[in-house]
């Protein structure tokens, strides 16, 4: 009999026995107060944006990408042919691609339906925490039960701020103004946590060169400055990364 689709995510309750699941929803509660503002005003900013009830609610289920939807909304309510929503769509959320990348290993042992939906579930600070507690993919089966119940209890608490603070946002969009700002506590938040993670000097490098390069690219079209970031980052760490080891192998001769 095949493992429902739905095994290795926070609605499997062989997880919720795991320590690691507990551990997973207690470090995201730390930040789960920037989600949910972030979330709220990703909701407001749907209906504000020309979108109904239904279309922003069905928007919010479906999609649960809160750049991709902020970019679509004004693409769709103008008009703009289906290709370039897509497009925008994507290019503002390459970074999952990346984040798909590294999960690979973690999760390459589950069947194909409970790895998308894992991948569905993940937002950027659950995969960031679970990165940072995690750097290596484990060896056991024991040891990758640890992280699919850690990332488990981590997409959880991120899956159910987001929904309730969006689903609030779309049902108050006439009452909270967009120019409250809610949205900024959570870039804060993961701005926060992504700073937590420049523990080494080429990921100090990494930032830096993709921070630069964002705001250099700023003028492209449909948030391609966020590719550009990407690339630059990737392609200078990989340099320099070639050149450290170039330098340890002379100095080791």
């Amino acid at each position: 009999m095949a493992t429902p689709f739905w095994r290795a995510s926070f609605l499997d309750p062989a997880l919720w026995r795991q320590p690691a699941f507990r551990q997973g929803a207690r470090e995201l509660l730390g930040v789960a107060t920037g989600i949910g503002a972030w979330g709220l005003m990703t909701g407001v900013a749907m209906v504000q944006g020309g979108l109904s009830p239904l279309e922003a609610l069905l928007m919010t289920l479906l999609v649960y990408a809160g750049s991709a939807q902020l970019t679509a909304v004004p693409l769709i309510v103008g008009g703009a042919p289906l290709w370039v929503v897509l497009a925008a769509a994507f290019c503002v959320n390459l970074r999952f691609v990346v984040f798909s990348l590294h999960l690979r290993p973690y999760l390459r042992h589950l069947p194909r339906g409970q790895r998308l939906l894992t991948g569905y579930l993940t937002g950027d600070l659950s995969y960031v925490f679970f990165a940072r507690r995690y750097p290596y993919p484990g060896r056991s089966e024991a040891e990758r039960r640890e992280q699919e119940a850690y990332l488990a209890g981590s997409c959880g608490i991120n899956y159910a701020f987001w929904m309730a603070a969006s689903i609030l946002g779309i049902a108050l969009a006439n009452v909270i103004p967009v120019a409250w700002g809610l949205g900024f506590a959570g870039t804060l938040a993961l701005l926060g946590v992504a700073c937590s993670l420049a523990t080494s000097r080429l990921r100090v490098l990494s930032a830096l060169v993709s921070g630069l390069a964002a705001v250099a690219a700023w003028a492209l079209p449909l948030r391609l400055n966020i590719v550009v970031a990407i690339a630059a980052a990737v392609a200078v760490c990989l340099v320099a990364e070639a050149g450290t080891a170039a330098w340890r192998q002379r100095r080791g001769a």
